[in-house]
C-alpha cells in the first residue's frame, strides 16, 4: 500500500464573538486538517496544530516539504517516515512548525493502519485501558472589555458545572493582582468538588508567577497550566514547582522526545500535558508518554482543534495506563473547548456529540468509535470552510 498523495486542508470562519487569550485576541477560528491517500483509494486524516497564518505556512510544508519525501513509500512503514522526515529537516526544525506538519501527516498514517486492520486506534496503540474518559470543560476565555469580567467568568463557570463537567479550566492573563480577583470568583461560583485549573499561557515572570501561585494555593486549584516561557525558563517551572502547593503543568509548547527530555528530567512539571497534533504525532506522543511514567509525571494531554484531534486524544486516552495504579487510580481527562466550534461539532459524517454524553453521564465520555480514530470529514462541510 502506497502514498499516492498528502494535502491539506486549511479551514476557518468568523466567530459571532471574539476571544482571547494572555497573548492576543482572535476573531476566526481555524483548522489544518492532511488527507493521506493510498494507491488502493483509502484515506487517513490527521491534524496541524496551529491557527491562522500559522495553519498556511503549515500547508507549505505539509505539501512541498513533507510530501515528496513520503509519496511511493509505503504507509505502514510510519516509524522509518517519521525518522526520515525528522533526519532531513533536523538542520531546519526540530521544532515549531516542521514538528506540527509532521504531526498531522503522521497522525494521517496511524489513521490509515486502522482502517486497513480494521481496528480502533486505541487498539493499535496499545488496547482499551478504561471504559469511559472523563471530561473537563475549557472556558473564560478573556475579553478586551474587562468591566465585570469576574462576574462574567464566575456566570460561565457555574454554566459549565451545570453542563455535566466535574472539572473546568479557565484563563488569566490581565496582571497578577487582577488574575487572582479572578480566580477567586470562579472558585467561589463553583461546587467544592469541582476542580478549577487556571491557565496562563505562559505571561508571567517567576517572581510574578509564584506571587498568582501562593493564592491559588489557598483557593484550592488543581492545577497552574503554563505560567513561565515554556523552553525559555525550565529553571522557573521547576522553582514553581518546588516552592507551590498547586500542581504546575505544562508541556503544549514542547517537541519531540529531546524537547521533552529535561522538562522531566528536571522535575519540572507535575502534570504533562503534550499536544499529539505538533510535537511529532502519535508517534512521537507514545514516545513522550513513556518518558513521563518512567519519571512517574501524569499526562492529560493538550487538546485544541477540529474533531480530528479530539477524536485522536480520546482514543489515546482510552490506551493511557493507568500512572502509578492501584484500586482507585488517578484518571486522565479530556479538555473540551466549550467556547462554539463549528469544526468540533459539524464537520464528521458522524458526529462526537460530546456535549450530550457530558450531560448525561455527569462528567464522562464512552469510548470513540473506529477504525482508526473514527473522525470522517464531510466533504461538502470541507468545501464550504476551506480557504486553502
Amino acid at each position: 500500500m502506497k502514498i499516492k498523495s498528502v494535502k491539506s486542508h486549511v479551514l476557518s470562519y468568523d466567530l459571532d464573538e471574539e476571544l482571547g487569550y494572555s497573548q492576543q485576541y482572535y476573531a476566526r477560528r481555524t483548522a489544518h486538517l492532511v488527507a493521506v491517500e493510498t494507491d488502493d483509494g483509502l484515506v487517513g486524516w490527521g491534524e496541524c496544530f496551529g491557527p491562522g497564518n500559522v495553519a498556511l505556512a503549515n500547508k507549505v510544508i505539509v505539501e512541498q516539504v513533507i510530501a515528496p519525501m513520503v509519496v511511493g513509500e509505503s504507509a505502514f512503514d510510519r516509524e522509518r517516515l517519521w525518522h526520515k522526515v525528522y533526519n532531513l529537516l533536523r538542520d531546519h526544525g526540530q521544532k515549531g512548525m516542521p514538528m506540527q506538519a509532521l504531526s498531522g501527516v503522521d497522525i494521517a498514517l496511524w489513521d490509515l493502519f486502522g482502517k486497513v486492520t480494521g481496528q480502533p486506534l486505541y487498539n493499535l496503540v496499545g488496547g482499551r485501558c478504561r471504559e469511559r474518559i472523563a471530561v473537563y470543560g475549557y472556558g473564560m476565555m478573556l475579553r478586551r472589555d474587562t468591566a465585570g469580567l469576574a462576574a462574567r467568568f464566575a456566570a460561565e463557570a457555574a454554566e459549565i458545572e451545570a453542563a455535566g463537567f466535574r472539572a473546568t479550566k479557565m484563563k488569566v492573563g490581565l496582571g497578577p493582582k487582577a488574575d487572582i480577583e479572578l480566580v477567586r470568583a470562579v472558585r467561589a461560583s463553583l461546587g467544592e468538588d469541582t476542580r478549577l485549573m487556571v491557565d496562563a499561557n505562559h505571561c508571567y515572570t517567576t517572581p510574578d508567577a509564584l506571587y498568582v501561585g501562593r493564592a491559588m494555593d489557598e483557593l484550592d486549584i488543581y492545577w497552574f497550566e503554563e505560567p513561565v516561557a515554556p523552553e525559555e525558563d525550565q529553571a522557573g517551572y521547576a522553582e514553581l514547582r518546588r516552592t507551590l502547593r498547586t500542581n504546575i503543568s505544562g508541556g503544549e509548547a514542547e517537541f519531540s522526545r529531546w524537547g521533552w527530555r529535561p522538562l522531566l528530567e528536571n522535575r519540572c512539571l507535575d502534570i504533562a500535558q503534550p499536544e499529539v497534533c505538533a510535537l511529532g504525532g502519535i508517534s512521537e506522543y507514545l514516545k513522550v508518554l513513556a518518558m513521563a511514567h518512567a519519571h512517574f509525571t501524569p499526562v492529560i494531554n493538550h487538546v485544541w482543534g477540529s474533531a480530528v484531534a479530539v477524536a485522536t486524544n480520546m482514543h489515546l486516552l482510552a490506551a493511557m495506563p493507568h500512572m502509578p495504579g492501584g484500586l482507585h487510580p488517578f484518571e486522565p481527562m479530556l479538555e473540551f473547548d466549550t467556547t462554539p466550534n463549528l469544526f468540533r461539532d459539524e464537520m464528521l459524517r458522524e458526529p462526537l456529540d460530546i456535549q450530550q454524553q457530558v450531560k448525561d453521564s455527569g462528567g464522562w465520555v464512552a469510548l470513540p468509535k473506529g477504525p482508526g480514530h473514527g473522525a470522517v470529514p464531510d466533504p461538502d462541510f470541507l468545501d464550504r470552510y476551506r480557504i486553502a
